[in-house]
């Protein structure tokens, strides 16, 4: 599985519009939405934010990869946000999101769905990459960045 089958570049934001949590998950799905990568954004919204209120999918470093399943979703899609400023998402290290990689897919594809998220905390492992990843500033740039370390 490579992410640039799962990300298109339209669907990435520096910066991000919004500045709360839900507002920076919706920004994302509608970025999928408009790429075609599902069909019904607010089922979407809604499936994203009950796994979100379930468990915050911030996961420290600086880092939140709220992920979703839902029948409304084409096939697996990727979404990446840069906050203009980092943004309380209630992660485990109790510091601000840096970054926020939002993955959709089917309710049947779980392992696909596992899997993406395995190679997005791997890419994201790594201090350096995180570093640039946070220091980008256009979408390019961003997108960029994880083509090359999809590769």
């Amino acid at each position: 599985m490579r992410l640039a089958d799962l990300l298109n570049p339209n669907a990435v934001r520096t910066p991000l519009a919004v500045s709360d949590k839900q507002a920076a998950i919706n920004e994302l799905v509608d970025a999928i939405a408009a790429c075609g990568g599902c069909t019904d954004s607010d089922a979407v919204k809604r499936a994203v934010w009950e796994r979100e209120s379930q468990r915050s999918t911030g996961i420290g470093e600086g880092l939140a990869i709220p992920h979703g399943k839902c029948p409304f979703v084409q096939s697996l899609a990727l979404a990446i946000g840069k906050p203009a400023q980092p943004m309380e998402f209630g992660s485990i290290d109790k510091k601000p999101v840096q970054l926020i990689v939002l993955l959709l897919s089917k309710p049947e594809k779980k392992d696909e769905h596992i899997q993406a998220l395995g190679k997005i905390s791997k890419i994201m492992s790594s201090p350096q990459f995180r570093q640039q990843a946070y220091s980008a500033t256009t979408p390019a740039e961003l997108y960029d960045l994880f083509m090359r370390a999809d590769s």
